[in-house]
């Protein structure tokens, strides 16, 4: 076969098909046009998913007669002064999406210029374009596409149910609302509206963090930590999630660099690196992050989708967003989400808790919460074994009050603290405190295993974790693959204080193990790390590798479930936990502690 050159109808058929994937794509398109143009209401309607009508209509700055007839040529825009794609400043640049849009649909596009007497429309039918001609229309564009993908059948046949496409037009809409909340944004399905976002007149962030609230809910934002910082000539801002309001997918991870929604594997992977310690690896925080920067810093010029985007220093931005948001849940302090109490609230509630008695509404189980903190209330006060404390906790910290010598007085005086003063140990799992407005339930297993883990990890950053000898080398039995894994990351473990040797086929002797750990159970930690080491894989950095180990380490070393503790050592649990970063959330990501305030308790017995 001979070369030949396409037909311009052909070639514009082929183009669409880079920018005009579903009908969410073209909601986007227009919708980014109309916020170059300045727009400060923007209105969108849709019709079976969009299929078969969408509209999108502004108030922004129009057009006349001839800039009408020149955008609905390809690569004709008015977002390049001075032909130079390194200073992009607005969502559009490349002249594509109007005539793409047109290659594939039936569309009308009517506008009106700012200070024009005289409105006008001109009209693309499957790439044949019509002449500009008078219309009734206010200030601004109105853009209606009919009949998407008639052109390209084959296309139409892969989209998805109207209700899920509406789906995808309305997250496409969310995202750029998200980063424009100084714009009024409404989204109707043609009978009724479905989406109305007026617009905010306060300051940038707060007009960020209500449009937020409007989107999601105010959970979203209550369970949220603001971060706010900068570094040569970049600014990030944003709303970051508390670990312990997680999620089982990525959907609520949103990130815009200069007003433009962006999906970018290396912020991404600059977010999962921030929580990397303070998270299951099945788990997502939520986050919302805005980052300015300079023009020419970004290359916005990558994909004619323009979600994806290029940076100059891509570890300047990393380092930025992992550290600001390290920062920021280092600073939460034992501060845990609204889901975690909300669940509390329910397993104390009549019918709630798992172990009620049958007919009696509200309580009589044998274990229940509430009937457990009775009973443990009256076993306060009896020394518990172990008066020495248990490993890697200290004799509690002085509070800020001077005490008078008499316990009652330093209990009272312990209230003023964050986590309070320990009143009930129950299960011998569960540590009760009283604060100054409500009471907490700490789990002393997760809670120390977080201690633990903050520990050797700031050992390892110092100078290396100390070890202890041990007297008589262990041998640990294993399968052969898993003896392999250990030996191959021998000089891992050894930084972290474990110094782990083969002995044979399918065995280790350990030798050597953390000085912090105290005494350690060696087989069960052996094995789980081997298991973790298996699960990880070989793609991931040694510094991810190194904290699942330390997470590891510190589960095997914590105090267990099951250990009764005296007043003394659950104070001292609980002063540790208000100086330790991150001590909301054990080493995998569990809650450590439930706070429960005054008003919620009076819900439960009816007196609000």
């Amino acid at each position: 076969m001979k070369l030949r050159v396409l037909p311009e109808s052909l070639i514009n058929r082929i183009a669409a098909g880079e920018v005009v994937e579903r009908p969410a794509a073209v909601v986007k398109e227009l919708v980014e046009n109309a916020i170059d143009a300045g727009a400060k209401r923007i209105e969108v309607t849709l019709r079976e998913g969009g299929k078969s009508f969408i509209a999108v209509a502004d108030d922004g700055g129009g057009m006349d007669s001839i800039e009408l007839a020149l955008a609905v040529l390809r690569h004709a825009t008015s977002k390049l002064a001075d032909d130079d794609l390194t200073h992009i400043e607005t969502l559009g640049f490349r002249g594509e999406a109007l005539p793409s849009i047109g290659a594939v649909s039936r569309m009308t596009i009517a506008s009106r210029a700012r200070g024009a007497e005289q409105a006008f429309q001109i009209t693309i039918d499957g790439g044949r374009v019509g002449q500009p001609m008078p219309a009734a229309q206010g200030r601004g564009t109105r853009v209606e596409v009919r009949d998407l993908f008639f052109a390209t059948p084959a296309r139409l046949k892969f989209l998805k149910t109207d209700r899920t496409e509406f789906g995808h037009a309305r997250d496409a809409l969310s995202r750029l609302a998200m980063a424009h909340p100084d714009i009024a944004f409404t989204l109707a399905d043609g009978e009724t509206t479905r989406l109305s976002l007026p617009a905010a007149a306060a300051d940038l962030f707060q007009a960020r963090r209500r449009r937020l609230a409007q989107l999601f809910g105010p959970d979203f934002v209550d369970d949220a930590l603001e971060i706010e910082a900068e570094r040569d000539g970049l600014h990030l801002a944003g709303l970051v999630g508390l670990p312990t309001a997680s999620r089982r997918t990525a959907d609520r991870q949103y990130l815009f660099v200069n007003g433009r929604p962006v999906r970018d594997r290396m912020l991404v992977g600059a977010v999962r690196g921030a929580y990397r310690d303070v998270l299951a690896r099945d788990r997502h925080p939520t986050v919302a992050l805005f980052l300015a920067a300079p023009a020419a810093f970004v290359d916005v010029n990558v994909h004619p989708a323009k979600t994806e985007v290029r940076f100059r220093d891509p570890g300047l931005v990393r380092g930025l967003i992992v550290g600001a948001i390290r920062h920021a849940l280092a600073g939460a302090g034992v501060r845990t989400a609204s889901s975690v109490t909300q669940a509390a609230l329910g397993a104390f509630s009549p019918g709630g808790a798992p172990g009620r008695a049958p007919g009696i509404p509200g309580g009589g189980g044998a274990h229940t919460p509430a009937r457990a903190m009775a009973e443990a209330a009256a076993r306060f006060h009896a020394p518990g074994p172990g008066e020495g404390g248990f490993p890697g906790l200290g004799a509690p910290q002085a509070p800020t009050a001077e005490p008078s010598g008499e316990p009652g007085e330093e209990m009272e005086s312990a209230l003023a603290y964050p986590l309070g003063a320990a009143r009930a140990q129950l299960f011998d799992t569960y540590i009760v405190a009283e604060t100054a407005d409500g009471m907490v339930i700490v789990d002393q297993h997760a809670a120390h295993e977080r201690l633990v883990y903050e520990r050797i990890r700031a050992a390892l950053d110092a100078d290396g974790v100390a070890r202890q000898i041990l007297l008589i080398p262990e041998v640990v039995e294993l399968e052969s693959g898993a003896a392999e894994r250990l030996s191959a990351h021998g000089e891992e473990l050894a930084a972290l204080g474990l110094l782990v040797e083969p002995f044979g086929d399918g065995a280790v002797v350990v030798r050597e193990t953390p000085a912090l750990l105290g005494e350690v159970a060696v087989p069960g930690l052996i094995r789980d790390l081997a298991d973790e080491l298996g699960g990880l894989g070989q793609g991931l950095a040694l510094s991810e590798r190194l904290e699942t180990v330390c997470a590891t380490m510190a589960c095997h070393s914590s105090v267990r479930a099951g250990r009764r503790l005296n007043a003394q050592e659950m104070n001292a649990l609980l002063r540790e936990m208000e100086a330790t970063p991150n001590a909301a959330q054990c080493g995998h990501g569990r809650p450590t502690v439930v706070h429960l305030d005054r008003a919620d308790i009076e819900k439960l017995f009816g007196r609000r």
